[in-house]
């Protein structure tokens, strides 16, 4: 039997004709709702393996102990992937670093624009022309013409201060983000 409306807004079972369908809205409204909580539930695994792991949080900055670092030696950490060389510079050293005349610079940046503490040289260990590692960390290792590195590769060479003055590399070693967090400690990132 098919259901008829009253003249007067009232159907065949005493509704008003308003309420059938306000019940139906609320219950697709209701089950759409849960339906959505149910998708984000179901997808928020997915989304927060798109965040970086605990390991790759960790190398994001690490802590460098640099009182057993005499001067005149320097060590090598591993940072984010690459090698970070940090070298405990003699009196030398910083005088020959901050005596060059920066117009002889192919990439000119002062030392003092290099380094936190005069003493301390920090830059990533990476040649700048096509990412060699260049020597120059070992006492036993060739320093290049200007005593900071050497890259036997292509022939780049490094001042005191990680500064390109010789061959293809384009640039300086980088210098990391890093803080002294107190007088014989750094840490990078």
């Amino acid at each position: 039997m098919a259901e008829t409306t009253h003249p007067s807004g009232v159907g065949a079972h005493g509704a008003p004709d308003g309420e059938g369908t306000t019940r139906r809205d609320f219950l697709y409204l209701a089950t759409g709702a849960v339906g959505a909580v149910g998708v984000a539930a179901a997808a928020w695994p997915f989304i927060d393996s798109m965040n970086p792991a605990a390991d790759t949080l960790a190398l994001a900055s690490i802590d460098v102990d640099l009182a057993p670092v005499a001067v005149g030696q320097a060590i090598t950490v591993t940072w984010r992937g690459k090698p970070v060389f940090i070298r405990h510079r003699t009196e030398k050293e910083i005088t020959e670093a901050k005596e060059v005349n920066l117009g002889d610079l192919r990439d000119p940046q002062p030392d003092s624009a290099r380094v936190t503490k005069p003493e301390w040289l920090v830059v990533i260990g990476i040649c700048t022309h096509l990412g060699c590692v260049p020597l120059g960390q070992k006492p036993t290792d060739p320093k290049g013409d200007y005593d900071g590195y050497f890259c036997p590769c292509h022939g780049s060479h490094y001042d005191t201060s990680g500064r390109i003055r010789k061959g293809p590399a384009p640039a300086n070693l980088p210098v990391p983000q890093y803080a002294f967090t107190g007088d014989t400690a750094i840490r990078l990132g």
